[in-house]
């Protein structure tokens, strides 16, 4: 199934200059000259996630999406899918690397998650034209592309034969600082991960690693919060202009006093904002 017609652009500077960088690449979504002016973490793991992996890659997209930083993954089940998945959930922008033409999405049940990338304001990538063949090793030869495109490259959970360490050794090849999350020690699919920490990755026990490697503060970064809707993003909109007061925010986003008060009960719960006491809030 088609999304929209993909339209070729030029090879960007980021990919030019690693190994192996792409003869030609496919686009469709939003301007990528866009997100990749933005900090950019590249999220990896096995297909076959465990209820642990699945936990721990939801919760660190979810975190650094909602810090303005884009996801990058390879639409692929398992880890890929989850990563896209949380970005999105959170308001947040994403990045999916095919090792198909745009034209054929590859896992098929991932179309309406590719379809969501685009709605939500991300975009879909391929070095493969519309109508082109696929073949196996596509598979491995997208990885250096999502590596490439990004600033740091997490893998949440992977097996010692997992595919996505492949890409730890075209991030390492590019230069790009390879992070991971440990697992337990008894766990077959935290092997792989285990095994890059000790071979020197960084760990990374919450999303603070990660903002730390960025150059980033949890509290301070130069992208602006994102709400997952229209009425959360009035709020918090309102509140980067330095309205504080919980009356003006009422008065200014024109909302009805219900809806106000269940937009900063949510905002709240997820991390967005937090309470200044009398009635003052602040973005978190």
């Amino acid at each position: 199934m088609r999304l929209m017609p993909p339209h070729s652009i030029p090879i960007p500077n980021l990919l030019q200059q690693i190994p192996t960088p792409p003869e030609q690449l496919f686009h469709a979504g939003a301007p990528l000259g866009d997100l990749l002016a933005r900090p950019r973490v590249a999220i990896v793991g096995s297909r076959m996630v465990t209820p642990y992996g699945k936990q721990i890659t939801t919760e660190l997209a979810g975190k650094l999406a909602e810090h303005g930083i884009v996801i990058i993954s390879g639409l692929a089940l398992g880890v890929d899918g989850l990563a896209h998945q949380a970005a999105l959930d959170v308001g947040g922008l994403t990045i999916a690397v095919l090792p198909t033409p745009l034209d054929t999405i590859a896992p098929p049940t991932h179309w309406r998650l590719a379809k969501r990338i685009l709605d939500q304001g991300g975009a879909l990538l391929s070095e493969y034209a519309p109508g082109e063949q696929s073949y196996k090793y596509n598979f491995v030869n997208r990885n250096r592309l999502v590596s490439g495109l990004a600033d740091v490259l997490l893998i949440t959970e992977a097996a010692t034969k997992s595919g996505s360490l492949h890409t730890a050794e075209f991030a390492l090849q590019q230069g790009r600082e390879v992070m991971a999350v440990p697992g337990n020690i008894t766990s077959r699919t935290s092997a792989g991960t285990n095994n890059l920490i000790k071979q020197g990755a960084t760990p990374v026990t919450s999303c603070i690693d990660v903002l730390h490697a960025l150059g980033l503060e949890s509290n301070q970064t130069n992208q602006k919060v994102r709400g997952r809707n229209e009425n959360e993003q009035t709020v918090l909109d309102l509140l980067q202009k330095g309205t504080q007061d919980g009356e003006k925010l009422l008065a200014q986003s024109k909302l009805s006093v219900s809806v106000f008060n269940q937009i900063l009960t949510m905002l709240e719960i997820t991390g967005k904002i937090r309470p200044l006491g009398a009635n003052q809030w602040s973005i978190y």
